[in-house]
């Protein structure tokens, strides 16, 4: 229904780019902060900036993770949000990655327990940011992010095609005459008009055109019985 190219004032959009910039330069931030204090770069051990531990390394990874995300920002609500979705991945897998080297001599990131810790909540919120009115079983029709698949999904919905409840006493007569005459078909006692009937009705879709179909051959009926009996 939407084109690849989402509207850009939209509220999903806007928290989107928003969010992803923001995230962006938090990490932005931390990143040029080691560089400024002249970090070793692969310094294992590390050193504090902003309460996290960091090295060259990390500090290049930051920056380049925010670049990332300022760019997908500026491209698109899409992209931002899937790059988020991507990147917050990375990160929960990062903090639990780190979280079993980090006594030993392969911890390159110079991560502690604060920065386990970091990784996990950014992790979630670029998660969050991501998937915010994008992943969800029904997206309202305005949704930026609905496609034309999401209304095929909805008409072929069995909830949609239920036969409407009959309003009045000639609708119930039909429902019951019609219910009558499949079970007899199946039970092989039809008669040749309940036959001749439901053949004619069987090519009609939805239950409301095959009723209004079998009232109009019952008035048809009645009204040949009655110039008969004239």
């Amino acid at each position: 229904m939407n084109a690849p190219n989402l509207i850009a004032d939209h509220k999903v959009v806007v928290v989107h780019r928003v969010g992803a910039v923001l995230v962006a330069l938090a990490i932005a931030t931390f990143g040029v902060l080691g560089f400024v204090g002249g970090l070793g770069f692969f310094d294992t051990q590390g050193s504090p900036v902003l309460g996290l531990s960091s090295n060259g390394l990390l500090s290049t990874i930051s920056i380049v993770t925010a670049v990332v995300l300022i760019a997908a920002a500026a491209r698109g609500g899409r992209l931002s949000s899937t790059v988020m979705i991507v990147v917050g991945a990375l990160f929960l897998v990062s903090a639990f990655a780190n979280l079993a080297v980090m006594t030993t001599p392969y911890n390159l990131l110079a991560f502690r327990l604060p920065n386990v810790f970091f990784s996990i909540g950014a992790g979630l919120v670029l998660l969050i940011l991501g998937s915010y009115g994008r992943v969800s079983a029904k997206l309202p029709d305005d949704n930026p992010y609905r496609t034309a698949g999401d209304d095929d999904e909805r008409s072929e919905d069995p909830s949609a095609s239920l036969p409407s409840r009959p309003k009045t006493r000639a609708e119930m007569r039909a429902d019951r005459e019609m219910a009558e005459a499949s079970r007899a078909v199946v039970s092989g006692s039809a008669s040749a008009e309940q036959r001749r009937r439901l053949a004619e009705i069987d090519a009609l879709r939805t239950h409301e055109d095959r009723r209004a179909r079998w009232m109009a051959i019952e008035e048809d009926h009645d009204h040949d019985r009655g110039s008969a009996m004239a």
